[in-house]
């Protein structure tokens, strides 16, 4: 790869500045793709945004952005992205600084950032030698996400068309599952969650391999398909919305359980009565909506019976196992409940005994 410096004015760099999600981010008289199908989002918060102009007011140097070269004289941004952004967005006076946009300073303000210099290297090379450079330039400090350096490797139609559904601010998929998803669309936190569901129904060993199955097509319209499959199953058999349900596996759940019939109310029900607890036993509230579809108490984290509850059964047990009658030291046996948490038993020292390790690892394979 050709690299070569140039020192080029934010007043040519701005020049024909346009950010429209259909048809993309250009500057520099319309000859600069500043956001190429494999870069991020824009993720600066106004922290990052403010520090960029104040850098560029005070005359102190920015961190090296780096352009590619088409074949047809245009140019694409390599790294710089969210800088070269916050500047434009500043110009263009959709941000303030100090309470001052760039509309409000004076002339000659504004011809002092006019007028700076941003250093770029212009590169020039074929596109694996881009992505590749992509992939290790360190971007103003936010290291790049694993779901980003993907979508760096497998561009096209397909990819454009899922993000335009699971990585946009307030995209479609942020509307319908904000309530059940962690993370963020822009930092592509919903598409990687999405596609690791549909790979784990699907057979397919990662979230690489699914890509690489489905870059070429032209739409992701399967994806968005099972992602909103996915939502209306949560709100069809889940009646009532608590905070517990954000952030689960409910890829996972819908592809273990979406063909069983159940009874929303009845789910309700029991899931209701679990959220009291009042013999606060359950240590994972989560768990509730995977326990009431599978019954695995696992799921639960029920509390464990404490040291001196142990003690003070092994004593009136006077050490002997009541599974197989033989005497065992405290160390060398196990605490287990005798009516089972799932047929109402609780965490007390009246539903306690004292098993020993074989006996017990016996009555929990039953």
């Amino acid at each position: 790869m050709k690299i070569q410096l140039h020192n080029i004015k934010i007043s040519e760099v701005v020049n024909g500045y346009s950010n429209n999600d259909e048809e993309g981010v250009v500057g520099y008289g319309g000859k600069l793709n500043i956001r190429p199908k494999y870069q991020r989002e824009y993720i600066y918060d106004d922290k990052h945004k403010i520090e960029v102009i104040n850098t560029i007011q005070k005359g102190f140097p920015l961190n090296v952005m780096y352009w590619c070269i088409n074949e047809d004289g245009s140019y694409e941004l390599l790294d710089g992205q969210q800088r070269t952004l916050s500047i434009c967005e500043y110009i263009v006076g959709n941000f303030s600084v100090n309470n001052r946009y760039f509309h409000n300073l004076t002339q000659t303000e504004q011809d002092k950032i006019l007028n700076y210099e941003l250093m770029i290297y212009i590169c020039e090379g074929n596109d694996q030698e881009k992505l590749d450079w992509f992939k290790i330039i360190n971007i103003a400090g936010i290291e790049l996400a694993p779901q980003e350096l993907r979508n760096a490797i497998y561009t096209g139609e397909w990819l454009s068309d899922a993000k335009k559904f699971f990585s946009k601010s307030g995209c479609i998929a942020y509307k319908l599952g904000d309530k059940y998803m962690n993370g963020s669309p822009i930092r592509q936190d919903y598409l990687e969650t999405a596609m690791d569901w549909i790979r784990q129904r699907d057979n397919i060993k990662s979230i690489d391999e699914y890509m690489a199955l489905h870059q070429h097509d032209h739409t992701a319209a399967s994806l968005k398909e099972y992602y909103q499959a996915i939502i209306n199953w949560i709100e069809t058999i889940f009646i009532k919305y608590r905070k517990e349900m954000k952030g689960l596996k409910w890829g996972t759940l819908y592809n273990k359980y979406h063909h069983i019939d159940f009874a929303p109310q009845k789910l309700e029900t029991q899931i209701a009565e679990l959220m009291k607890d009042e013999y606060d036993e359950i240590t994972c509230k989560k768990g509730i909506y995977e326990y009431v579809l599978s019954g695995d108490e696992r799921c639960l984290s029920i509390r464990a019976f404490k040291d001196s509850e142990k003690r003070a059964v092994y004593e009136r047990q006077r050490g002997i196992c009541p599974k197989c009658g033989k005497h065992f030291e405290l160390d060398e046996m196990e605490a287990d409940h005798i009516t089972p948490y799932s047929k109402g038993g609780h965490t007390t020292i009246e539903n306690c005994q004292m098993l020993c390790r074989d006996c017990n690892r016996r009555k929990s394979a039953i």
